[in-house]
């Protein structure tokens, strides 16, 4: 009994010694550079070494809060890249809990590799990633449209309303070939309130099959780089 008391006693300080390290280094941060929004700080495998996550991005941080890297930490004795594990720790969804009715599906090829995108048919960042989307092959694509925009509400009903949604959809964002005005019931109004549960701040969102989430464009070499780094 009182070996399990002292083994309790010793976990229990360490823990509260990593929680007083993780808030030095938070108020540190405040102190010195209070227009830096760092979240996510957390102790490492090395000792004095923080990861943390600034603009979408793991950072990795001394206690002191002096200096800043980005880069893969691994792990020397079995290679494991412990960066990529915590992006995707951190930045994961359930991907079967994605209710793929409420998106356009576009099958390319065998439609092996699966992407989601939430996507504004008025973003700039949006219409550039759709160009890149036709580079690839062997995927199934579901697109959540997703009305940032408020002039992007209107149109995006009308789509969800036509007979070829993805044709409609193809000419709005590509070639901006406004669709026809319709009505119809549609999901765009459960495709916000999804947006906001899973965190979907800005368009385009990228979700990986395996539930990944990337804020931003991304070209199609980095989408199949992707693929072949995660074994998607």
């Amino acid at each position: 009994m009182l070996k399990k008391i002292g083994m309790f006693s010793l976990l229990s300080c360490v823990s509260a010694m990593s929680f007083a390290n993780v808030e030095t280094l938070k108020n540190n941060l405040t102190k010195q550079y209070p227009n830096i929004q760092v979240t996510n700080i957390q102790t490492t495998e090395m000792t004095g070494l923080y990861s943390a996550s600034l603009d979408n991005q793991i950072i990795y941080l001394d206690e002191n809060a002096e200096h800043m890297f980005v880069g893969s930490m691994v792990r020397l004795k079995d290679q494991k890249n412990l960066t990529k594990d915590l992006v995707l720790k951190q930045n994961s969804i359930d991907w079967k809990q994605l209710p793929f009715k409420d998106a356009i599906k576009t099958v390319k090829g065998t439609g092996k590799h699966e992407l989601a995108i939430f996507s504004d048919p008025n973003c700039s960042y949006c219409k550039k990633l759709e160009a890149e989307l036709d580079k690839l092959n062997d995927v199934t694509i579901y697109t959540f449209m997703y009305p940032l925009k408020s002039q992007s509400m209107a149109v995006s009903k009308s789509v969800w309303c036509d007979a070829n949604q993805a044709y409609a959809w193809k000419n709005l964002i590509q070639k901006n070939v406004q669709p026809q005005a319709k009505s119809c019931a549609n999901p765009i109004e459960r495709n916000l309130e999804l947006g906001r549960k899973l965190g979907v701040d800005g368009t385009p969102t990228l979700i990986f099959g395996n539930g990944l989430k990337m804020v931003g464009g991304r070209s199609a070499e980095e989408i199949q780089m992707i693929w072949k780094e995660l074994g998607l």
